[in-house]
């Protein structure tokens, strides 16, 4: 069974990420799959509203570690770069359903989505710093706009795990539920929009993200720009041989 499960229905496309057994941690090819699927939603006329799910336990722990220092995303072309792209500039509304542990781009990739709703197992944190790196997803932009500079610095910087709670009150998500019925509102919630005219939901967003397109396609470049060559910096190095080693890392001679 693939990783990356679509299904479309009644004008909604869900995408389903289905590795629970690995926490639900994405690899290059994921990634791909879920840019080709939202690349066919928004040039597919029945499609009008796409969900991004989880499973009720995890939405996910990020990146796969191993797949990543595998094949590092080091150039534009990389498929976690094709999918935020995708994502960021998905014409048609976005709703993501969220349980669990939402790790790096599993928080960020919420920021580009419409309507978020969270179980109350939630627990959302962009630990970039920690691994040597830099904020990806425009989120060095959208978290201090939407969350408030000082928030957005304890999130960022220290990569600690912050609650459902606290996403509800900063403005990152819609509303909290138990974690078994997540999914289920989401999929509510799409049907309600699906039921409702394409143009007007196409314009209302486009409308929506006017003001703010160009400046997050600009960071996010480049944000991917300054991540690649993180990579392969001594810091980096280090945050990902004491993950494997399963020690913690050590950054003093960085």
């Amino acid at each position: 069974m693939s990783d990356i499960l679509v299904h479309t229905e009644g004008g909604v496309s869900t995408l389903t990420i289905n590795r629970v057994q690995r926490k639900n941690s994405l690899t290059a090819d994921m990634y791909g799959q879920m840019a080709d699927a939202l690349a066919q939603a928004a040039a597919d006329a029945q499609v009008r509203v796409v969900v991004i799910q989880g499973h009720e336990t995890v939405f996910s722990a990020g990146n796969d570690i191993g797949d990543f220092l595998n094949t590092p995303p080091r150039s534009q072309d990389a498929p976690v770069f094709r999918f935020l792209r995708g994502i960021s500039s998905f014409p048609k509304p976005l709703v993501a359903a969220v349980c669990g542990p939402a790790v790096g781009v599993g928080t960020t990739l919420l920021l580009h989505c419409d309507l978020v709703y969270a179980g109350d197992n939630a627990a959302f944190s962009t630990p970039f710093v920690n691994l040597g790196l830099c904020p990806e997803a425009a989120s060095s932009l959208l978290m201090p706009q939407r969350m408030g500079h000082a928030r957005a610095a304890e999130a960022l910087l220290l990569g600690e795990p912050f609650s459902a709670e606290s996403a509800l009150e900063w403005g990152l998500i819609n509303r909290i539920v138990p974690p078994t019925e997540a999914n289920a509102l989401a999929q509510q919630q799409a049907r309600k929009l699906a039921s409702k005219p394409l143009a007007s939901l196409l314009e209302t967003k486009r409308l929506m993200k006017m003001g703010s397109a160009a400046e997050v396609a600009q960071r996010m470049n480049q944000e991917s720009e300054i991540f690649g060559r993180m990579l392969g910096e001594a810091a980096a190095k280090e945050a990902f041989t004491a993950f494997m080693d399963k020690r913690l890392p050590d950054f003093s001679k960085v």
